[in-house]
């Protein structure tokens, strides 16, 4: 029976957001946007074990509720996302089996449904390559040609908003990761580094509410998200 790990990479300090303190240190409703974040993995019943990465500069993690929690592990972040997560991965490797899953969550996506986790797990047992929560697009998009001008509009039928927790076996992200930063390729989420392998991640749509704190006015959203949350509302 395979287990299921969480991996939260949070050593980025959100330029856009702006102020001083990172986007994953702001105060949410009484807690922290990755207080938020990693509850939603360390108390599903399914998750063995949630493995943070951070940055060595880091003063705020010693304020978090689970900065010494035993069902957390802190793990040295990198430069970059995949450099993060790829370092977390090297730790799991210690104590999980290749066939594990990993579910590579968003520290700055507090919103995140425990239903949604288990649609993702039900929807991916089976499958030999893995995926990722998404939600379809329903706006207009538009290609900017140039700044600020539009040189087309692209059908919005098969496009898809990409969300966290995006969940892919230990042994096989590890192998897409390493091979796409020694290859020099950009990756800006695991399913990039999976695609690079030539294969393709399942789409399993999740709830839209489940956004990433990037601006200021995210926070307030997200605050009332939680809040219809914690009543019981359905979107």
């Amino acid at each position: 029976m395979r287990r299921y790990w969480g991996l939260v990479p949070a050593a980025g300090v959100g330029r856009r957001m702006g102020g001083v303190v990172p986007k994953q240190y702001q105060s949410l409703n009484g807690k922290l946007v990755i207080e938020h974040a990693i509850a939603r993995l360390l108390d599903h019943p399914l998750i063995a074990r949630v493995y943070v990465a951070l940055s060595r500069e880091d003063r705020y993690w010693d304020g978090c509720c689970y900065a010494g929690h035993t069902g957390i592990v802190r793990v040295q972040g990198g430069r970059e996302r995949s450099h993060s997560v790829l370092n977390a991965l090297c730790r799991i490797q210690e104590e999980a089996d290749p066939e594990d899953w990993v579910l590579v969550h968003d520290a700055a996506r507090p919103c995140l449904r425990a239903t949604d986790i288990d649609r993702l797990v039900g929807e991916l047992a089976g499958d030999p390559v893995g995926g990722i929560l998404a939600g379809r697009l329903s706006d207009t998009v538009k290609l900017e040609e140039q700044p600020g001008v539009v040189a087309e509009t692209l059908p919005r039928e098969h496009l898809w908003r990409a969300f966290t927790p995006q969940m892919f076996r230990l042994g096989l992200l590890h192998e897409s990761l390493s091979a796409a930063l020694q290859a020099g390729r950009s990756v800006t989420d695991e399913a990039s580094a999976i695609e690079l392998r030539g294969l393709k991640p399942r789409l399993v749509e999740g709830h839209s509410d489940n956004i990433k704190i990037t601006h200021p006015q995210d926070l307030a959203l997200a605050g009332f998200y939680l809040q219809q949350q914690e009543l019981g509302v359905v979107e």
